[in-house]
């Protein structure tokens, strides 16, 4: 009699079952298949390449020091972003001196004229995000890259969620000056 056992896990789950065994090729394996995805979540925090690439890898020892911590609750890849972006924030408090400015005269938040979305397209994000100020970028990639509310900013970041809504209030009137500017030289060179 034959039977057939179906493996009825993802390539994922395999993955994190073998990198759960200290299997160094599953290391490798996801090194390989995630660094560059990684570097870039990195990147978006960091403005250097090569402390965005030390936190990089020091978010890749984390993982594979923690992989029993993954309970295969929740996005594999999400929680490794998860640790990416604390290990950021880690370097950027240890690192450097970062002001928060809280203007509680701004009335609504959200009312940043967004008609800039569809010029983002004609740039290159990361070049329009590293003229932000870290303080806005940190906001900005926090809120609306990780989804992170308010509250919880707020909290990773020691500071106020009035100082969270006008970190990213500047933010998004930072970048749409900077995406206008460079559209306004853009046109002027073709013109």
């Amino acid at each position: 009699m034959n039977l057939f056992v179906l493996n009825r896990k993802s390539k994922e789950e395999l993955l994190v079952d073998r990198l759960k065994k200290n299997d160094a090729l599953a290391q490798k394996e996801l090194y390989q298949q995630s660094s560059k995805k990684m570097l870039s979540v990195c990147r978006s925090y960091i403005e250097d390449m090569h402390y965005a690439e030390d936190c990089m890898i020091n978010g890749f020892c984390k993982v594979f020091n923690h992989i029993q911590k993954f309970q295969n609750k929740g996005s594999f890849e999400g929680w490794v972003r998860r640790i990416m972006v604390n290990e950021c924030l880690t370097f950027l408090r240890s690192n450097k001196t970062l002001i928060y400015v809280d203007d509680n005269r701004i009335a609504d938040y959200d009312e940043v004229d967004d008609e800039v979305d569809n010029e983002w397209l004609d740039f290159n994000v990361q070049e329009v995000l590293d003229q932000l100020s870290e303080p806005y970028r940190l906001v900005f990639n926090l809120h609306i890259l990780e989804d992170y509310s308010h509250q919880e900013i707020a909290e990773m970041l020691n500071i106020s969620v009035s100082t969270s809504k006008t970190q990213l209030f500047r933010a998004k009137a930072k970048l749409k000056e900077i995406v206008l500017s460079q559209k306004k030289k853009r046109n002027e060179k073709e013109g």
